[in-house]
């Protein structure tokens, strides 16, 4: 069994977030204050997390354990929305993000708690939530990026795909430069994430199980499993946000609608 780590234990190791701000202040680096204020937000989401998932643990409620999902995917999708330079107008700037994790992100992990992982019951909230909070982390960051490209690469080339659409091509095909730069931009980071798992960095789920007593064999095929959950799910994500992003830049005439986008500085 893993050792408890006292609150006495966590406040002497929050110092070092103290020492971050203290050098932020000495070199004038202007990011003390967001330090702080993202460690007190993490700390207040923790705790609040910690009690969420002791009381889900002890009722093992589907509609419970669904809620939670849809409070995830609703947080995830405001934070892709969020790190937009160029956002869609109307309800399109929430659901392009939330659409595209919920067609992901979710079925992978249906597909996981059914299929790969003895969960009895599947929908118990001690495997679903951990593991859809693993895989929607990951799509986020992938779905966020491969938006956020194809908006601002659109408006820097809006000339040249103008310039296609009227010599006859489709918007597809003028578009097709752009949504590779897209999914190839969202896919980078799991693309670099698996090459460094193993030598350069040990993730965090199987080193929690090898602490808490798990063998190591056990935890690197869990690792594994995660792993390729992530980066399906990822991909999947990635590609219906592109996709769906270039619907949404494009109507029934075949013309590029910048208007459903508008600038933020």
């Amino acid at each position: 069994m893993i050792a408890e780590i006292s609150y006495a234990t966590l406040a002497v190791s929050a110092l070092l977030i103290l020492i971050n701000g203290l050098l932020s202040v000495r070199w004038q680096l202007g990011i003390e204050k967001q330090l702080l204020i993202s460690a007190a937000r993490m700390v207040v989401q923790l705790l609040l997390v910690g009690w969420i998932l002791t009381t889900l643990f002890a009722l093992v409620s589907p509609w419970l354990t669904l809620t939670v999902a849809l409070v995830m995917l609703g947080f995830a999708a405001w934070e892709v929305q969020a790190r937009q330079k160029h956002r869609f107008t109307g309800h399109w700037r929430f659901s392009l993000g939330f659409l595209a994790m919920m067609m992901s992100a979710s079925l992978v992990t249906l597909l996981a708690l059914t299929a790969f992982l003895e969960s009895d019951p599947w929908y118990h909230p001690r495997f679903a939530i951990p593991l859809l909070g693993m895989i929607l982390g990951n799509t986020m960051t992938g779905v966020s990026l491969g938006i956020n490209t194809l908006t601002t690469t659109t408006r820097r080339e809006v000339r040249g795909i103008e310039a296609q659409l009227a010599l006859g091509a489709s918007l597809h095909e003028a578009m097709r430069p752009v949504m590779r730069e897209a999914l190839r931009t969202g896919l980078m980071p799991m693309i670099n994430g698996m090459a460094a798992t193993g030598v350069v960095s040990l993730p965090g789920m199987m080193t929690g199980q090898i602490l808490s007593g798990v063998e190591p064999a056990i935890a690197v095929k869990y690792q594994l499993l995660i792993m390729f959950l992530i980066t399906g799910a990822t991909a999947i994500g990635v590609l219906i946000a592109v996709f769906l992003g270039v619907r949404r830049l494009g109507d029934e005439r075949q013309r590029l609608r910048l208007d459903r986008l508008h600038h933020e500085a």
